[in-house]
């Protein structure tokens, strides 16, 4: 049996209470696919056909480790969550966690989950040591993501496992809504708390403490030891996210110009923020929290000692996205309500993207007057209005009064406000992104756009974070210009879509480290034991992942103008910052094209080619493109 590799997948039917264990595919299979993102994928496009939408009971959603989940690689603590976009149903979804969420499924001895149907009443699944059972979960229902943990965990009499659970948010379908684990942790996109919700699964609860099967530990030890060598430290995570994350460095999105504020109608705001924001977190006390076998820790618990909010704890999770969405988008100026309001968001259940753009807009539209006081049951919307911001955000969880619109997401909500509302919307696809203000990094904002699992990280711009010396990005590029930008982002993707299926962190990978190619396989090899993985291999893996969602999204109805739904304010000139005047909307079509080609997808539909597929060994998958 090869390494790496629990050798087992659990299958679980909510509509006849059934629990199977299936074996996973043979090595020529998991070779093509590796684990994670890609054979979750796999798995989605043999079961699912397009006429299947997110809610059906037909659809699935798939829990999936990688290879490298719980060995002794650093970070080696990724899961990734597969099932049908549920906020562009168009499109496939896929996200990701850290935690200990995937380390203990492996150690309880199984690679992944699959579960379909939906069930008659609220349940949980209790996985562990080899064994799973379907247990009541209407106890649970209603209960915050923290709250229904506790729960859980006091229910099963294990603190040591790990509980992925929805809130309310997912429960009632709300756009946005996520998965959460271990607290600090969220699969963030494609709606999986809704299709979790839609199902009536509550949680997941994993524990085991079956140890991973390595084929040649000796090596992979050494391999370990030099990956987390300054050498492989990544400049993300040996500085900018490391001990805290944002807490400390914040500011330096803002300085960038980047830091996502107000609904993108200041940068200078952003700039201003994040450098007030780093000062005053180091009031409180902050204390680091890493995932299993992670050298950064970017994840932190935050113990308010002053302020409107003293004598709080709150537990976030690396990145300043969740921070920008939850608080800078809605204009929070002060340290306590940023932490605040990404607490009330992650307890809810939601994704602070989507609905962090739709709480802006509503807003701007409030400063506006385009919507008043009696349109929001009494909340006065102004720009920093936490307490305000935070009452909105229960009416768009119970869908009253003006929730009910908002709930739907910004695009939607934007048209049923109507007015101004469309112009001033921030969205991608009608969803929210990876946020950052992307319109001074025109090759990340390209990537955002043409991401195969709908906005988010898959192909990452030069521009944005660093360079890649092995795709042969030895510097930070000119900024505002576009050529070159799709390639960036075709050779970006296909790294970031191996790494998610290898069952490892992206800090771990990203940043500019030379020679991290030759790492991963390596790794892979001594590992699994497979024969023949170079940085070549893996990069075809990649490759291969993208043009099955492209399949998956092509079958499904998704077009040229999907890829190019950007909403009006994503391409208006910034009226400061150092992206002043600037725009990539006159070059942002012939970006998408010519992305389209270098794929090897036709140009204007952006429907793979039957010779791109047959050279990826997806030839089967021609069919499903009519």
């Amino acid at each position: 049996m090869l390494g790496g590799y629990a050798g087992k997948i659990l299958r679980v039917d909510l509509s006849s209470g059934q629990i199977t264990e299936e074996q996973l595919p043979e090595e020529k299979v998991l070779k093509q696919y590796l684990g994670g993102t890609g054979l979750g994928l796999k798995i989605l496009l043999d079961e699912v056909d397009e006429t299947v939408a997110p809610y059906d009971a037909e659809n699935r959603v798939i829990f999936m480790t990688g290879p490298l989940t719980a060995t002794p690689v650093p970070g080696s603590n990724n899961l990734s969550m597969i099932s049908i976009n549920a906020d562009v149903p168009k499109a496939v979804g896929t996200s990701h966690t850290h935690g200990y969420l995937g380390p203990n499924l492996k150690w309880a001895g199984y690679d992944g989950i699959i579960v379909q149907g939906v069930s008659e009443k609220p349940v949980y699944l209790w996985i562990h040591d080899g064994q799973a059972e379907i247990r009541d979960a209407g106890k649970f229902w209603g209960k915050d993501t923290h709250d229904t943990e506790d729960l859980v965990k006091k229910d099963i009499g294990e603190q040591r496992a790990s509980v992925a659970t929805i809130g309310p948010a997912g429960e009632n379908l709300i756009a946005g809504a996520c998965v959460q684990n271990d607290k600090h942790h969220t699969c963030a996109h494609g709606g999986m708390g809704s299709i979790m919700g839609s199902k009536k699964l509550k949680a997941v609860a994993v524990f085991g403490r079956k140890p991973v099967p390595i084929s040649h530990p000796k090596k992979l030890l050494e391999l370990a030891e030099r990956w987390r060598s300054p050498e492989f430290v990544s400049w993300m995570g040996g500085g900018v996210t490391h001990q805290g994350g944002m807490t400390r460095c914040w500011n330096l999105l803002g300085m960038g110009g980047i830091l996502a504020g107000k609904n993108l109608s200041s940068a200078e705001f952003g700039r201003e923020l994040g450098a007030k924001f780093v000062e005053e977190c180091k009031k409180f006390k902050i204390v680091p929290k890493a995932c299993f076998g992670c050298p950064v820790a970017c994840a932190y618990k935050a113990y308010i000692t002053c302020g409107p909010h003293k004598g709080e704890v709150f537990t976030l999770a690396g990145g300043g996205e969740n921070l920008e969405g939850a608080a800078a988008m809605m204009g929070a100026t002060n340290a306590g309500d940023v932490l605040w309001m990404t607490e009330r968001y992650d307890r809810l259940g939601i994704g602070t993207s989507t609905m962090g753009c739709t709480v802006a807009l509503a807003v701007e539209c409030y400063e506006r007057g385009i919507i008043n006081k009696e349109d929001t049951g009494g909340l006065e919307l102004n720009w920093g209005n936490a307490e305000a911001a935070s009452k909105l955000l229960d009416k768009i969880v119970a869908r009253e009064g003006i929730g009910k619109i908002l709930a739907e997401g910004p695009k939607k909500a934007a048209e049923a406000i109507g007015g101004d509302a469309p112009k001033i919307v921030v969205h991608m696809k009608g969803v929210g992104f990876n946020l950052h203000d992307w319109r001074g990094k025109w090759q990340s904002f390209l990537g955002q756009a043409v991401a195969g699992a709908g906005p988010r990280w898959e192909g990452i711009g030069m521009d944005a974070f660093g360079f890649e010396p092995d795709l042969g990005y030895n510097a930070v590029p000119e900024p505002f210009k576009i050529e070159g930008a799709a390639e960036v982002i075709k050779k970006s993707q296909a790294k970031k879509l191996f790494e998610d299926s290898l069952g490892i962190c992206w800090f771990m990978a990203q940043g500019g480290m030379t020679g991290i190619l030759s790492l991963e396989a390596q790794a892979v090899s001594a590992t699994t034991g497979m024969e023949g993985v170079d940085g070549e291999h893996l990069m075809t893996v990649g490759e291969r992942i993208a043009n099955m969602e492209r399949v998956f999204n092509v079958s499904r109805g998704l077009t040229l103008e999907d890829d190019l739904d950007v909403g009006a304010r994503m391409l208006e000139p910034p009226v400061d910052g150092p992206a002043k005047g600037k725009t990539v909307a006159p070059y942002f079509k012939e970006a998408v094209l010519e992305y389209y080609r270098l794929m090897g997808w036709e140009e204007n539909t952006g429907k793979p080619l039957p010779e791109t597929l047959k050279r990826l060994g997806l030839q089967h998958l021609i069919k499903k493109l009519g």
